[in-house]
């Protein structure tokens, strides 16, 4: 395994990062960082907006079998979103092949497919600045709030409600 690139005695923070969260995923998931960040490039420019891996089962082995080998292949989940999971279905063998191709050996046998949502969705976006009517529409409703904590957590809230509304004309 490469060091890490470090220096003078200091260590990237992607380093120190992965470090810490690549024992957690292999225990829990059976996979690691680097396959998260690779998945682009695995998956393919059809499947990587829609798609993600989820875990890698692999199978209990009690010691080595009569071959001499003792690794079986395992199974790699694939979190995919709504009907692009039928597509993902009928590249199942080349994207066998391709992670496979990832670790350098067989260490992928099936892949079992989920339907669920893989991207986060986006923030709304941020209110719209307050014209001069609103803003003093505003300062007209708290005008009787004395408390000025309370008069400027009420003012932000104000301001992204009226922000979110569509400007009125006229």
């Amino acid at each position: 395994m490469a060091k890490p690139f470090s220096r003078k005695g200091s260590l990237q923070i992607a380093e120190i990062a992965n470090g810490l969260i690549d024992p957690i995923l292999a225990k829990r998931a059976g996979i690691n960082t680097l396959l998260l960040a690779s998945w682009d490039e695995i998956a393919g420019e059809q499947f990587a907006d829609c798609s993600r891996p989820e875990r890698i089962r692999w199978p209990r082995q009690d010691g080595p079998d009569e071959t001499g080998g003792g690794f079986t292949p395992g199974l790699l989940t694939i979190a995919c979103e709504g009907a692009r999971a039928l597509f993902l279905m009928h590249q199942e063998a080349e994207l066998i092949s391709r992670v496979n191709s990832f670790f350098g050996f067989r260490a992928i046998s099936q892949i079992k497919i989920i339907q669920k949502a893989v991207h986060v969705p986006e923030r709304k976006p941020s209110a719209r600045p307050l014209d001069a009517r609103e803003k003093k529409r505003l300062d007209e409703m708290l005008a009787e709030v004395e408390d000025p904590r309370l008069r400027e957590a009420l003012e932000r809230l104000g301001t992204g409600v009226l922000g979110r509304k569509p400007r009125r004309q006229g």
